[in-house]
């Protein structure tokens, strides 16, 4: 390791949803841009005994193992990496006890979602950040009981950027939450030089968990937010092609969907894998950006990780407006919108000046969202 250099590790979700290659992705960066800065870093990803599929297949035979396992040997961070059961010593890449030496020796963790539990592990490592991916649902969740191991940590942050500024409506719990946009390696995220080949895209889960009520705000999901864009081919005349997990019965969202002319491929095919993913990013002309409306609804200025993939290949994105106020410069390369009509202009005015707005992407992505930069702010925060 280079001078300096800290035994880290990451944890977050990459199999626990087998081929959700952007979850994937969103947990690599921070190890991938971790390790770039010279660090020693461990990926380790817990996983609840029902997670794993087939049911009643050991882990090692799994879905989730094989495609653990394929992604940590694609990014040459095998032997880094450990994929666990909870509550047992189940475990593929490292063995449970090489992660718990691992563990003993550990300086930081950074626990995305607070998906680690493993006590065993946990009570070895001095210092534990929770990384909120999920802000205002993180927050309320907690504030409605729920145990979310928030209180196993010491530092809390969040990629919610109004997280605890004038206007968010988020409880902060009365912790200090850090924010933070995502980082991304750049190196593995080059500007794409050549024509797309979709049109405007996104990669979206229709629904996940449930919504959460509170103070008399319903705060929903990816669902909620696409009904109000419904009319945006049409107000734009340009198509819109979404990589869509969503179940077969929601017959009347699908036939919305199909009446206003967007196109739904499946996301397996399309970005089910971190090449397919980097590959479907790059070759698209955009990204549309729908944020659940939760986000919107709590202003909390949720910034997405897949925007920031987009942007690092110099493709610009159309953002829906989550409360990020002056933290992030709209308006060249990444545009935002609160209305439909507005997402229409916004749509329109990256067609009629597309190079110059792919320009002012990629810049956008090296002067914001640089992993080295980024996670050097972060480490800076967390450990000070």
């Amino acid at each position: 390791m280079t001078e300096g250099a800290m035994t880290l590790m990451v944890a977050g979700m990459v199999a626990g949803t087998p081929h959700q290659a952007g979850a994937s992705w969103s947990v690599l960066q921070w190890v991938l841009g971790l390790r770039e800065l010279g660090h020693e870093v461990v990926l380790v990803e817990e996983i609840a005994p029902n997670a794993v599929v087939p049911a009643g297949a050991s882990l090692d035979r799994s879905q989730n193992a094989r495609y653990f396992l394929d992604l940590a040997g694609r990014f040459g961070i095998d032997r880094s990496s450990c994929l666990l059961v909870t509550g047992t010593t189940q475990a593929v890449g490292m063995s449970y006890d090489s992660l718990v030496e691992a563990a003993h020796r550990t300086d930081c963790l950074l626990n995305i979602s607070g998906t680690l539990k493993d006590e065993r592990v946990l009570e070895c490592i001095p210092v534990k950040a929770y990384v909120d991916i999920d802000p205002g649902f993180t927050q309320l969740w907690d504030l409605q009981g729920h145990d979310l191991g928030l209180g196993r940590h010491s530092k809390f942050m969040t990629v919610g950027l109004s997280i605890g500024a004038p206007g968010c409506r988020v409880p902060t719990g009365g912790r200090e939450w850090i924010t933070t946009l995502p980082p991304v390696t750049l190196s593995h995220w080059p500007a794409v030089g050549e024509p797309p080949l979709w049109p405007f895209t996104t990669v979206v889960n229709w629904r996940g968990y449930g919504s959460i009520e509170h103070e008399g705000v319903l705060y929903g999901h990816k669902a909620h937010s696409f009904r109000d864009l419904f009319a945006l081919p049409g107000l734009s005349g340009e198509d819109f092609v979404v990589a869509c997990g969503i179940d077969p019965g929601e017959t009347g969202d699908l036939e919305a969907l199909s009446l206003h002319r967007w196109e739904l491929v499946n996301p397996i095919e399309a970005a089910g894998t971190a090449d397919s993913y980097r590959r479907f990013v790059g070759s698209s002309l955009a990204e549309l950006n729908v944020a659940k409306s939760g986000y919107v609804r709590s202003r909390c200025g949720w910034f997405s990780d897949r925007s920031a993939c987009y942007l690092a290949s110099g493709r610009p994105v159309v953002a829906q407006d989550t409360g990020f106020g002056q933290a992030l410069p709209a308006g060249e390369g990444f545009l935002t919108f609160s209305t439909v009509e507005e997402a229409a202009a916004a749509v329109l005015e990256v067609k009629e000046s597309y190079p110059r707005h792919c320009k002012v992407a990629r810049l956008f992505a090296e002067e914001l969202l640089d992993s080295g930069e980024v996670l050097g702010r972060v480490l800076e925060e967390v450990l000070r």
